[in-house]
C-alpha cells in the first residue's frame, strides 16, 4: 500500500520511498541469484503492479540502478528493449567511492590502511603476472615523473596511474578494480597535498624512488619484496605529504 507524505512524497507502509521498494526488489534478486547479467527487468507497467507502486517510482529506481552501472535501458520491442541487468563497470565503483570520500564518509587514514591491504596484495599478484606490456606502461610512466620540471598535476596523475597499473598487472579482477577505485579516489586529495607541501623537490624525489624499488621488484618477479616496498611507501608518502 501506497501513502504520501506531507512533501508529496510516496512511501510504502514500510516506510520506504516508493522508488526504494523498487531498488529493494532488484537487490534481492541478484543477491540470491535469481537475476544475473543478461537478464531482464520486468517492463515498467508490470513492475509497478506487482511491487504496487507508480510507474514514477518505478523510473526513478532505473535511473538510479543506471547511474550505479547495474542496468542498462533501451527503448524497443522484444530482445532489443527493456531494462537488462548488467555487469557493474569498475569505472561506477570508482565514482561512487570517490564520492564518499570526498564527503568524508571515509576517514582518510582509513582509506589510508584499506590502501595497504590491498595494494601489497595486488603487488604480489603483479610480480608474478605482469606482461612485457604492463612492465613498459609502467617504466614509461616512471620516465614522465623523473622529467625534469614535471609539474604536481602531472606528476600525481603518473602516480595515480602507476598504482592503477601494478592493480591491472594483478590478473585478479576483483583485487583490481577495488585497488583501482581507492587509488582513484585518493587523486585530488594527494593533489591538493602535492600543492601546499614544502621542499616540494625533496619530496618528489622520495617518491620516485619508491616507485622505482617497487618496480624493480615486480619485473625481478619477488613479490616479498615488491609487498614491502609498497606499504613502505604508502606510509612513508602519506607521512610525507601530511608532514605540514
Amino acid at each position: 500500500m501506497l501513502v504520501t507524505d506531507g512533501a508529496g512524497t510516496e512511501r510504502a507502509a514500510s516506510g520506504l520511498k516508493a522508488y526504494e521498494v523498487v531498488l529493494e526488489w532488484v537487490d534481492a534478486r541478484i543477491l540470491d541469484g535469481r537475476l544475473s547479467v543478461g537478464d531482464t527487468l520486468p517492463a515498467e507497467r508490470e513492475l509497478a503492479r506487482m511491487l504496487e507502486v507508480s510507474r514514477s517510482a518505478v523510473r526513478e529506481a532505473v535511473r538510479t540502478l543506471e547511474a550505479q552501472g547495474v542496468v542498462r535501458s533501451a527503448v524497443g520491442a522484444g530482445a532489443a528493449g527493456g531494462t537488462m541487468i548488467t555487469a557493474v563497470p569498475s569505472g561506477a565503483l570508482g565514482r561512487l567511492l570517490r564520492l564518499h570520500v570526498a564527503l568524508a564518509n571515509f576517514p582518510l587514514p582509513d582509506v589510508l590502511e584499506v590502501r595497504v591491504a590491498l595494494e601489497t596484495l595486488s603487488v604480489r599478484l603483479a610480480a608474478t603476472h605482469a606482461s612485457p606490456e604492463h612492465l613498459a606502461e609502467m617504466e614509461a610512466l616512471l620516465e614522465t615523473m623523473e622529467e625534469s620540471g614535471i609539474d604536481r598535476e602531472r606528476f600525481n596523475d603518473c602516480d595515480t596511474a602507476f598504482h592503477v597499473m601494478l592493480a591491472r598487472a594483478a590478473g585478479n579482477h576483483l583485487a583490481r578494480d577495488f585497488t583501482a577505485a581507492i587509488r582513484e579516489s585518493m587523486r585530488l586529495p594527494i593533489l591538493d597535498a602535492f600543492r601546499t607541501v614544502g621542499a616540494w623537490d625533496e619530496v618528489a624525489d622520495a617518491l620516485r624512488a619508491d616507485h622505482r624499488t617497487i618496480f624493480e621488484a615486480v619485473r625481478a618477479g619477488d613479490a616479498d619484496r615488491a609487498a614491502v616496498a609498497t606499504e613502505e611507501h604508502i606510509r612513508s608518502a602519506w607521512r610525507l605529504i601530511t608532514a605540514d
